[in-house]
């Protein structure tokens, strides 16, 4: 770090001018990148996505696991579907629909005369359209679709009731689904939320610095990553880890370095020399901090998909670039600018915080009691998770007031339930249609199940059937149903797709290998971290805490939203009952190498001091006292930059955003603040032993056996 550091300040213009360069490109690159992005959702070799495969192939696109559009209508008091007139308005609904989705499968009870689009009291009917997916659109969805859909059913009555339009994506866009903020927009609003948290820190117009890091680091990302798109599919996710996770990791290592710098002038230094004692020890804990997050990341290639796998290779470049614009540009920036930019030059680094000096001597007293007290709450939330349940959110769960609401509503009060929603799609080969219909009808927890006759439902030598469970398909009750119209599927000679068939095989997928990724990064971590600080127990330490903090962040997300417990009272939406299979990956892929900056800041700091006083407690004292307004006010700009993205409408950008905040928050207070703190104090001189034939492999110097006691400062 010391040679590379003389090299940036001999080379300033060099330097400036680079960045500059890149920065510039990267602004003109970031259009073409986002477009060149594409949304690819497989999961290969999975039978669930084959037979969806299948059926888009033979069936112009439409159905899979893209989920219908639903036409609900229940009849006035007296009025039942077999009364005069109905069918003819009925019929009349299907050739609106059919006007309005070119190319759409429609079916309906006016079309199949099958009761099972039917209530059981006769009064309440439904239909069902699968339009032809949008490429543009993630997992299937088609919003134009539903638009055209419900223009065309404006008005419409079935003796006299209106015509409502539910469905995924009708309820989707009720809640305002694609019409949210955009990434540019979240991005502005967490820089804003940002710059008011660094202005405290700084008091002074550095505050502007890190700031300006992240920028270059985002713009030049984007440059990046449209090289990327030319060499691979890259998921539009990745822009949003983009500008999320960079403007977070690029100002937490300026923040970490230019607090650094400010010490070392107060205490004395000056010019190149306070930068480069800065960057010797602050500056080295970034290139560890960056590397960690960018193996997180890039742990994702480990999963058998192929658009997690790509935001593996998309996501590792933010910390990365990161890292080089904080050892390279930054240090350029202070060298150059730093003493002006200071300025009022309000706080002094010189001392420590008091707050947070005072915060860790109670800590490393009470240390018992404060490891207890991290322990229950973590243990408590870690609980939590191990209920989690993966699936579509249900319905009721991103339902909004309104048409679609209402329509849905209708569904769920007249027995035929939410289930409709997603029906289990039958590819029949070979067979006959209205049999294999037939034999899915006996089984528990379906409603219904129709072979319709239209050419619509029939190509390439396969007809579909309709299979509708009674209950939602991300309940419980509905992914047994799925598991035994599968086993009937099998003993018939069929497939089975539909989205709840390929929700499952994700699942099965994803967390079939995740203790592959889990494993390669905490491998990787564990050395790295052993010798950036020159100890075994610390970097085990660390990845057990970073794993557990990360499952506490999934606690939150079920007691929030699967269980409704924040959900309901903050934004009014119901307990979604389940949670999104690719959620709790992404939350992990997000949490644990952000968690890990926080611990590489402050384990960081108080091998410094330990090596210094060879004072176990003056090294959590001293540590902590440096480096808690630090981590807190990192912590505080993500959380903003979350928030900012859980101000949207749509529900799962809600959930992912809320359990993000809630990690960086628990991560930052009860891990970082009060456990990490605790238990280094317990252990003593047991954190900082490094045997010798470790000490050779990682090419590092052994430290102190552990001749003392547990928790003593002395050999």
């Amino acid at each position: 770090m010391s040679s590379l550091t003389r090299w940036v300040l001999k080379h300033k213009r060099i330097v400036v001018v680079s960045w500059i360069v890149l920065t510039v490109a990267g602004i003109g690159a970031a259009g073409p990148a986002s477009n060149a992005l594409r949304q690819e959702f497989s999961v290969p070799g999975k039978d669930g996505w084959k037979t969806n495969v299948a059926i888009q192939r033979a069936y112009a696109g439409t159905g899979g696991n893209a989920a219908p559009l639903v036409p609900v209508v229940t009849l006035p008091a007296g009025k039942t579907v077999d009364s005069p007139g109905v069918r003819t308005q009925l019929v009349a609904i299907d050739r609106r629909l059919a006007g309005a989705l070119p190319q759409a499968r429609v079916a309906s009870y006016a079309s199949t005369d099958d009761r099972a689009f039917v209530s059981p009291d006769g009064r309440t009917t439904f239909a069902i359209a699968y339009a032809p997916r949008d490429p543009k659109q993630p997992f299937g969805d088609n919003p134009k679709a539903e638009k055209r859909a419900r223009a065309a059913l404006q008005g419409s009555t079935v003796a006299g009731a209106p015509v409502h339009l539910t469905g995924f994506d009708a309820l989707q866009d009720q809640t305002g689904g694609n019409q949210g903020p955009g990434v540019l927009v979240e991005a502005v609003v967490g820089g804003l939320g940002a710059l008011a948290v660094l202005a405290f820190v700084f008091a002074s117009l550095l505050a502007f610095v890190p700031l300006l890091m992240a920028v270059v680091s985002i713009m030049t990302t984007f440059l990046l990553l449209w090289g990327l798109t030319a060499l691979t599919d890259v998921s539009p996710i990745v822009q949003f880890l983009i500008a999320l996770i960079g403007l977070g990791v690029a100002i937490d290592y300026s923040l970490l370095v230019v607090s650094r710098w400010r010490e070392e002038r107060a205490h004395g230094h000056s010019g190149d020399a306070a930068v480069q004692r800065a960057m010797e020890t602050a500056g080295r804990a970034v290139v560890f901090s960056g590397t960690t997050v960018a193996i997180g990341l890039l742990a994702l290639i480990a999963m058998p998909l192929p658009f997690l796998r790509s935001m593996g290779y998309g996501g590792m470049l933010i910390p990365l670039v990161s890292t080089l614009v904080a050892i390279t540009l930054l240090p350029v920036i202070l060298a150059k600018a730093g003493n002006r930019l200071d300025w009022p030059h309000v706080r002094t680094d010189d001392r420590a915080s008091r707050v947070w000096t005072r915060w860790a001597q109670t800590v490393a007293r009470r240390r018992w009691l404060a490891a207890g007290a991290g322990v229950a709450v973590i243990l408590a939330l870690v609980v939590a998770a191990t209920g989690l349940k993966f699936g579509t959110a249900n319905a009721d769960a991103i339902a909004h007031p309104g048409d679609a609401k209402q329509g849905l509503v209708a569904l769920e009060r007249s027995g035929i339930g939410a289930g409709a929603l997603l029906p289990h799609e039958v590819l029949v080969k070979g067979k006959n249609p209205s049999d294999v219909a037939t034999s899915m009808r006996g089984i528990e927890g379906v409603r219904g199940a129709v072979a319709p006759q239209s050419s619509d439902w029939h190509g390439g030598g396969t007809a579909l059937v309709e299979v509708f469970g009674q209950a939602d398909g991300s309940s419980s009750a509905g992914r047994d149903t799925l598991d035994r119209v599968r086993s009937q599927a099998d003993d018939l000679g069929v497939r089975v797709g539909g989205a709840p068939a390929q929700d499952a095989d994700f699942t099965s997928a994803v967390y079939g290998s995740f203790p592959l990724m889990v494993g390669l990064i905490a491998v990787v971590t564990l050395i790295l971290l052993a010798r950036a600080f020159r100890s075994l127990f610390l970097p085990v330490k660390a990845v057990l805490l970073n794993i557990l903090s990360v499952a506490a962040a999934w606690g939150v997300i079920a007691l929030f939203w699967q269980h409704g417990l924040g959900s309901e009272p903050l934004f009014g939406i119901d307990a979604t009952g389940s949670i999104p299979s690719w959620m709790p990956l992404m939350v992990f892929a997000f949490l644990f190498g952000l968690s890990m900056d926080y611990e590489v800041f402050i384990l960081a700091r108080m091998r410094e001091e330990f090596d210094a006083t060879g004072s176990t407690t003056e090294a959590v004292v001293r540590g902590i006292g440096r480096t808690g307004r630090l981590v807190t006010s990192a912590a505080l700009i993500l959380f903003l930059a979350f928030v900012s993205m859980a101000s949207g409408p749509d529900t799962y950008a809600k959930m992912f955003a809320t359990g993000l905040a809630a990690g960086i928050l628990l991560d930052a207070t009860v891990i970082r603040a009060l456990f990490v703190p605790a238990v280094v104090s317990l252990f003593g001189r047991w954190n900082w032993w490094l045997p010798r034939w470790p000490a050779r492999l990682l090419r590092v110097e052994p430290s102190l056996p552990p001749k003392a006691a547990l928790g003593s400062d002395t050999p």
